[in-house]
């Protein structure tokens, strides 16, 4: 990822919050020269690996898994993102541009096919995912005979973080002037994410953390 200094964000913690905020990712591969994605919500296991683990599963009837076996991949992580006009920055000699946040992930795919393994993952996703239901729906509450052919039906996998990076573009190569016109003219639009990323830009210009979520 294309990542200028002032858009980069290394803090590891930083990075898995979004991960969790922001968790159906898009995992790529490619099988010979032909670039393959898959769009999956994905469980990350923060304490295993030296930057963490990815956790996931796909339709057995999906091809990409066959192919991507103990290759590496990427994931890709997307954020909010909105499109700016140069008429905000109240300036001349300005451009349009688009801001947005991403976390990338690249690691090795490596596949569980036993039964009792892949159960596991589905468990974990919607005790994960249910969590804060009015009444949250469990694995255990249906027939064992459906689990199974559930369990049959998909592939599990595991990707230890080798390398993660991420981008929060958010105008810092501009004047604080310059951005906080842009967050007021993002307020004032309030096009699908424009709130989200005038909140980040905003928490930006007030000195937290980078890729705040």
């Amino acid at each position: 990822m294309y990542t200028p200094s002032s858009f980069a964000v290394d803090d590891l913690e930083t990075l898995h919050n979004f991960i969790r905020a922001h968790s159906f990712g898009i995992l790529t591969s490619v099988q010979d020269t032909t670039p393959l994605a898959s769009h999956l919500p994905l469980l990350l296991e923060r304490e295993t690996g030296p930057h963490g683990t990815l956790v996931g599963h796909m339709a057995k009837a999906n091809p990409q898994w066959k192919t991507a076996a103990d290759t590496e991949v990427l994931i890709i992580f997307h954020g909010p993102h909105a499109y700016i006009s140069p008429s905000w920055f109240g300036d001349t000699n300005v451009v349009p541009t688009w801001n947005y946040t991403a976390v990338h992930v690249h690691g090795i795919l490596k596949m569980e096919t036993d039964p009792a393994r892949v159960h596991d993952i589905v468990k974990r996703y919607v005790d994960h995912y249910e969590t804060g239901m009015p009444t949250p729906w469990k694995l255990e509450s249906e027939e064992d005979a459906f689990v199974s052919q559930l369990v049959e039906s998909i592939v599990g996998f595991t990707i230890t973080i080798d390398r993660i990076e991420g981008k929060a573009k958010l105008n810092q190569n501009h004047s604080t002037e310059r951005q906080q016109n842009v967050v007021h003219g993002l307020n004032q639009r309030n096009w699908s994410g424009d709130v989200d990323v005038a909140d980040l830009m905003q928490r930006v210009l007030d000195e937290q953390p980078k890729l705040p979520t």
